[in-house]
């Protein structure tokens, strides 16, 4: 429909996968399971539900007469109870045990729970894959030498390896918190108006134990280990701000990885992929933005501001329940997941095809070397009988000399020719050019990467194998 509002993080970003998660098809199915599982445990602890009203409604839960469903909303104005009439015209004999003893609450924020959980797994699965393309282009350019920065400002050398080795390790930081906060989720469970459980506690004819076991066997139908102790109406807000600010916390590496990434194509030594018919500029035909990176940066700035909603909703909610989280929710809750989402896809889609110019970062390393290399050469002129406090003047003065050629004429660097033409540095352009080979100046960066890897991100692939199936991504524009 080309006439309203379409969010293109469906039509254009997140993947069917995680579109599916947060559909309503996902939704209500989930909220038939939950009345399901709440009539089987009610029926086995001993209220007068048959096993022929548990069938009637299995038979039904997933065909959703949403006309039915849309009808009784308009006259109720409940989401819930609409849906709740809608699966009772489906299933007469049991309508009259659907949601029994239940508020809204269990079949919302229950599902809620259940949803995050799966999107949650989903995402990790998503991280996991662009450690494992990262670990690979980490291993293969270890040793390539690079100029590394501070300040954006040229500084010692590293290696092309070393610097996605500290791309990685936000990922991994990210994926140690991912399973975190998804292993520490629980279901609401069944705790009623105010979270006291009275209406169970009336059905059960104050039987406490049998309270208890509701819980428990309703989380453990729908895949749980538990139900949090306590709650009001709905389950502690702080759940939703815990769940975004790890996906802020995604977005945030994101982020910083197209940074370097954008820099160092305008540097023209690392490039995303650019495929063969696709233009850069409607003006400039030679263009070649980095399309990818920019909207990986653009996505996840979205997510890190969107964290902001379920924090302050946490914080505003008063006592057992307000409804000021609901609209907020069902909005910065998806969206969040949809965006990173489609941040790790265009991620993977990045590292899988990234282009490295080794002779453009070889010159740059070049036009540097001499500054970066002064200390050696002059303890190599010492060794040679050179005063070592003559010489680091001459070097200082040197220095400031060849940097005004470069910075001030536009020519190339000169400071080894100055060198070379000093008799107190005793030392020739060959001998000056053996003090420059790159790799003298990039420190323990394999070995620091060829250790990171096989201690922290071997073992993370070993015990994710089955995550490195997830082969949907697909970048749609």
């Amino acid at each position: 429909m080309n006439d309203v509002y379409s969010s293109p993080l469906n039509s254009r970003y997140a993947s069917k996968k995680m579109q599916y998660i947060f559909s309503p098809d996902k939704k209500f199915k989930t909220w038939r399971e939950l009345w399901i599982a709440l009539a089987k445990a009610e029926m086995e602890l001993g209220l007068p539900i048959s096993q022929e009203q548990i069938a009637e409604l299995e038979a039904s839960k997933d065909n959703i007469n949403y006309d039915v469903a849309a009808r009784e909303e308009k006259l109720v104005r409940h989401d819930v109870m609409a849906h709740v009439h809608a699966y009772g015209e489906q299933c007469p004999n049991a309508k009259g045990i659907i949601h029994l003893g239940a508020t809204s609450c269990y079949v919302g924020d229950n599902t809620d729970i259940i949803i995050m959980r799966e999107a949650l797994n989903l995402i990790r699965k998503r991280i996991v894959v662009v450690i494992k393309d990262l670990a690979d282009f980490a291993d293969k350019y270890k040793s390539m030498p690079t100029l590394g920065f501070t300040h954006f400002q040229p500084a010692q050398l590293v290696t092309v390896g070393k610097r996605a080795s500290l791309w990685l390790q936000d990922l991994m930081l990210d994926l140690e918190e991912v399973e975190h906060v998804t292993s520490s989720l629980k279901l609401l469970g069944c705790k009623g108006t105010t979270g006291t459980q009275a209406s169970f506690l009336d059905l059960f004819n104050g039987d406490h134990d049998k309270c208890v076991m509701l819980d428990k066997k309703i989380a453990s139908t729908m895949g749980f280990e538990s139900s949090y102790y306590v709650s009001g109406q709905t389950y502690s807000r702080k759940i939703d701000s815990l769940v975004l600010n790890v996906l802020s916390s995604i977005a945030q590496s994101a982020h910083k990885f197209s940074n370097d990434i954008r820099l160092l194509q305008h540097l023209k030594e690392i490039e995303e992929p650019f495929e063969k018919n696709q233009i850069g500029s409607s003006a400039m035909a030679y263009k070649r933005n980095p399309m990818r990176s920019e909207r990986m940066a653009s996505l996840a700035r979205y997510v890190i501001a969107d964290a902001l909603n379920p924090a302050m909703t946490a914080s505003e909610q008063w006592f057992e329940r307000t409804l000021d989280d609901s609209a907020n929710k069902r909005i910065c809750v998806p969206e969040a997941f949809l965006a990173v989402d489609a941040i790790l896809g265009i991620y993977a889609n990045i590292v899988s095809g990234i282009v490295v110019y080794d002779k453009m970062i070889h010159s740059h390393i070049m036009n540097e070397l001499p500054f970066m290399a002064t200390e050696n050469i002059m303890m190599e002129a010492v060794k040679r009988g050179g005063d070592r406090q003559e010489l680091h003047e001459k070097i200082r003065v040197y220095s400031m000399e060849a940097g005004a050629v470069v910075k001030q004429e536009g020519k190339p660097n000169d400071l080894l020719e100055r060198i070379s033409n000093d008799e107190a540095f005793g030392l020739d352009k060959d001998s000056l050019s053996k003090l420059l080979d790159p790799k003298l100046y990039i420190g323990r960066c394999p070995e620091q990467v060829t250790t990171f890897l096989d201690d922290c991100i071997k073992p993370i692939l070993e015990s994710h194998k089955e995550d490195l199936n997830v082969d949907d991504v697909e970048i749609n524009v």
